[in-house]
């Protein structure tokens, strides 16, 4: 998984943000209504399960954010972000057009031009991008917004009409968990395990043509039929979802919770199952959060739970977090000046002719053109880091420091005749590059070097170069005593 998926994450989020300033004049209602109970009551309440709107709603919100868990987490992998939020607002006509087919909220009508609509929009999008030179980001937000504008315009027709008030229609604009009732959580119930079913069927095939679309082609895998299941299970699970958090969020359910799992983890396998729990996490944290609250929306606070996931995801992740990468830089800094210290104690230690067990602070400083209390400074660090050991105006190196020195001296002098002998640059231009690689270099790596230099002994300036009997023996002066205090 590379790095576009974030930039999806990112344009998640982006839309996540304007629908938050949407929700904020809506009337999206909260699970519980009572207003006069104390908070602690409405905790006791939670727990019991004794309101069945809170069951519902409880349940309805661990299958939503399951199947958008793991829904999205296809989504985002494919760098498709947009189609979640293109089809959210494009299966709004069919819920209208459910509606009037038997003029009442019947679920399963409401589902099937839901899909319908979805899936025709995701069809346009596809004829645009075929037969046109329009991108299909373009194409998607041309599909977003003109059938959001049909179905907008088709609710305001049902609202109008003598029965239109109670047709409840307005709650798939911004969402009502509390609304939810016992026919709802059946299909959410059936298209959420349809949806397990069929990740786990077709798994390989879907991991396939997620990272590599021409590969499985190659391997006999039907991309297309695959990509459009994909896109009918993905309908449905919009469809779902839309009763709880509304047209607005849905996208944002889709992203959010298989965004922060992008960030945690490099396996797919893992992904799903992160993005599925952080799906639940977020749902549940929604309904727990507005029954207690009393008046505050069900589908915004389960947005907000799924972003606070994200946000400790991208700030504490331990591979990918903001706070892992700072912290991973500043150690990489910290250890890159320690070993140079370390190579220039060896550089005065060699100038010397390897006679005097230790480097006084003096000719530290002059090496490294510092103050000597910088050059103190740097001493008492490597000896905290149990590379060297200062007393009184002297620095010493431990065995531990001797080997590292004669390490990084040993990379350095390598990579300077690597790239004159095989680049063919000039002796004097090879210094910059081997002060970078030399921190970097690992034992692998510096063994085809010696083979390929035919264990040279010698860089391009005539310096020795530290064989293996000088990293790990005594072949220096004074051997192991020259590691120790006088």
């Amino acid at each position: 998984m590379k790095g576009g998926g974030l930039n999806q994450a990112k344009r998640g989020l982006l839309g996540l943000g304007l629908a938050l300033m949407a929700v904020s004049i809506a009337s999206a209602a909260s699970v519980s209504e009572i207003m006069d109970t104390e908070w602690r009551e409405q905790l006791g309440r939670f727990f019991s399960m004794r309101d069945p709107s809170l069951r519902f709603a409880l349940v309805g919100s661990i299958l939503l954010g399951l199947s958008c868990g793991l829904l999205g987490s296809f989504i985002v992998v494919r760098r498709m972000a947009l189609v979640g939020d293109a089809l959210s607002h494009a299966v709004l006509p069919g819920v209208a057009l459910g509606f009037l087919w038997g003029m009442t909220k019947d679920p399963l009508a409401i589902f099937i031009g839901a899909v319908i609509a979805g899936l025709t929009g995701t069809a346009v999008v596809n004829a645009l991008v075929k037969t046109t030179r329009i991108k299909a980001d373009t194409a998607l937000g041309l599909v977003l917004a003109s059938f959001f504008a049909v179905g907008l315009c088709l609710l305001t027709m049902i609202q109008n009409l003598p029965t239109g008030n109670k047709s409840g229609l307005d709650k798939f604009l911004f969402g009502q968990a509390a609304a939810l009732g016992a026919d709802d959580i059946t299909l959410m119930a059936i298209v959420t395990a349809a949806a397990v079913a069929l990740i786990t069927m077709f798994y390989k095939e879907l991991l396939a043509t997620s990272f590599d679309a021409g590969f499985a082609r190659v391997a006999g895998i039907p991309a297309e039929w695959v990509h459009h299941g994909l896109m009918l299970v993905l309908a449905a699970a919009v469809v779902i979802a839309l009763q709880a958090v509304g047209v607005v969020l849905v996208s944002a359910m889709l992203i959010t919770p298989a965004a922060a799992a992008y960030l945690l983890t490099d396996r797919m396998h893992r992904m799903l199952l992160m993005a599925g729990g952080f799906g639940i996490l977020a749902g549940v944290t929604g309904a727990f959060f507005s029954f207690v609250g009393r008046g505050l929306p069900t589908g915004p606070l389960m947005v907000i739970g799924a972003s606070t996931v994200f946000a400790g995801a991208y700030l504490a992740g331990p591979r990918h977090g903001v706070l892992a990468r700072w912290w991973r830089q500043r150690s990489r800094a910290a250890r890159t000046e320690r070993e140079n210290t370390l190579k220039a104690l060896y550089h005065v230690w060699e100038d010397d002719g390897f006679r005097d067990v230790g480097v006084t602070l003096a000719d530290l400083a002059q090496r490294r053109r510092e103050t000597l209390d910088e050059a103190l400074r740097r001493s008492r660090e490597l000896e905290r880091h149990g590379m060297a050991s200062v007393n009184r105006d002297a620095v010493y190196f431990t065995p531990q420091g001797r080997r590292r020195a004669a390490e990084i001296v040993r990379n350095h002098r390598l990579w300077e005749l690597y790239l004159t002998n095989s680049a063919n640059i000039a002796p004097d231009h090879v210094h910059d590059d081997a002060e970078e690689i030399e921190h970097v270099l690992g034992e692998k790596t510096v063994r085809e070097l010696e083979r390929r230099l035919d264990y040279a002994t010698q860089d391009p300036h005539g310096k020795h170069i530290p064989g293996p009997r000088d990293i790990h023996g005594g072949v220096l002066a004074g051997g192991d005593k020259a590691e120790g205090e006088p």
